[in-house]
């Protein structure tokens, strides 16, 4: 059994076709939100709208991601993880052929939302065969990878999406999201086992799920830390929303270097949440998170004070994004580690509604770039600083209640 260096696993070939499947699975809904990116003038153009109303695609993905969270753990645990896998890769192959031969703006949001269906199952199953197929002590080391397909889908994605648009049109981009879910399903059928006995005894009635949820949200530190951390990851969400217009519309870029830019930008998110784990050697995270959020609401006030006067142009625009998106890598993985920090019986249930609750959240933070409908960078840091705020005082008040509770507790 190989167990000690992440390229030893890399190098086992009955662990490198699983590890392989896995990743691509984990890549899907990333490269589905951001490839197409750089094709929002041209589908504006070709749709006869604005690219404010096509960013109303990207907030129906997110909301059915959010939908999805909570939708397809029971699935998986009642049914096993092959068929509601296959079931949503049928449903993201569908959708993805339509939004290829959309004519509509309101027909591409509808079906940017099942495409998002579909591809959510490809998540949550990669995350549960990970604890299927590998033994205790690998399975650290394969999250490790995923995490880092993760993290650089985003940075591949938009780039290469800004080429292919720029060459071939955006009704390209989901001939290729197309060509990765019919690989993803016959790789899944190919090489993944069923290695999960279907639970039978799992309800899918609506009374008992939602049961386990309210008793997750009960929490304290739950929902302290969930919503700081969703509230502050939605200014993610309003950013890669308003990209394409700030950067194409306003600055005036090609798809390619908006591509470049937005890789870029990623490295800030990516890098940050890399130097956070050597910071917990020495700090805890909660004082990481605290600081880390104080400093995205700095930045982000000043930047929408700048925004307003015109104070800034491209570089220094690049530049507090970077700033921004560096504070979010700081704050995101801290929040969710105390998130779940309370949980063990319940920790997929708590897990699924903070993905649930981080992407609803994204989800409005979306659709409010799309109902300004103005060219001017101004919406999207109004969001941003709002989205910052609400984060950082949920925070603030949240860990002084927690603390007044606890030498409460240990007075009586």
């Amino acid at each position: 059994m190989i167990s000690n260096p992440i390229f030893a696993l890399m190098t086992n070939k009955k662990y490198l076709s699983l590890i392989l499947v896995l990743g691509s699975l984990t890549a899907l809904a990333p490269f589905s939100i951001d490839m197409y990116l750089p094709g929002f003038p041209a589908i504006a153009k070709d749709l006869d709208t604005s690219v404010a109303k096509v960013a109303l695609s990207l907030s129906s993905f997110f909301i059915g991601i959010s939908a999805g969270q909570l939708l397809y753990g029971p699935l998986l645990d009642r049914f096993g993880r092959k068929k509601p896998l296959y079931a949503g890769l049928v449903i993201y192959i569908i959708a993805s052929a339509g939004c290829m031969f959309a004519n509509s703006i309101d027909a591409l949001i509808a079906l940017r939302f099942i495409q998002a269906i579909g591809s959510c199952a490809a998540t949550v199953a990669a995350v549960a065969m990970v604890r299927d197929l590998f033994p205790v002590k690998d399975s650290a080391k394969v999250f490790a990878l995923l995490m880092l397909v993760l993290g650089v889908s985003p940075m591949i994605a938009p780039t290469l999406g800004g080429y292919i648009t720029a060459t071939f049109g955006w009704h390209t981009i989901f001939l290729i999201l197309l060509g990765i879910g019919i690989f993803n399903l016959i790789g899944s059928w190919l090489w993944l086992p069923e290695a999960y006995k279907p639970d039978t005894t799992m309800s899918l009635k609506p009374k008992p799920i939602l049961k386990n949820f309210i008793a997750v949200i009960r929490e304290p530190q739950f929902y302290t830390y969930a919503l700081t951390g969703a509230f502050a990851f939605a200014g993610l969400f309003a950013y890669i929303s308003g990209s394409p217009l700030l950067f194409m519309d306003i600055f005036k870029v090609n798809e390619e270097t908006y591509g470049w830019i937005f890789a870029l930008l990623s490295i800030g998110f990516i890098g940050s949440s890399q130097v956070n784990t050597l910071l917990l050697r020495k700090f805890k995270s909660e004082q990481i998170i605290v600081v880390a959020m104080v400093a995205q609401v700095i930045t982000i006030v000043f930047f929408l004070i700048g925004g307003i006067h015109g104070w800034f142009g491209l570089y220094t625009t690049i530049f507090l994004l970077f700033k921004f998106l560096c504070c979010l890598g700081f704050v995101s993985p801290n929040a969710s580690a105390l998130t779940l920090a309370p949980f063990s019986k319940n920790a997929g249930s708590a897990s699924a509604l903070m993905g649930a609750i981080q992407m609803g959240l994204g989800a409005l933070a979306s659709v409010g770039i799309g109902l300004f409908d103005v060219k001017s960078i101004v919406p999207m840091l109004i969001i941003m600083t709002i989205c910052s705020i609400i984060a950082c005082t949920i925070l603030l008040i949240g860990r002084k209640r927690m603390n007044n509770s606890n030498k409460q507790v240990n007075v009586m």
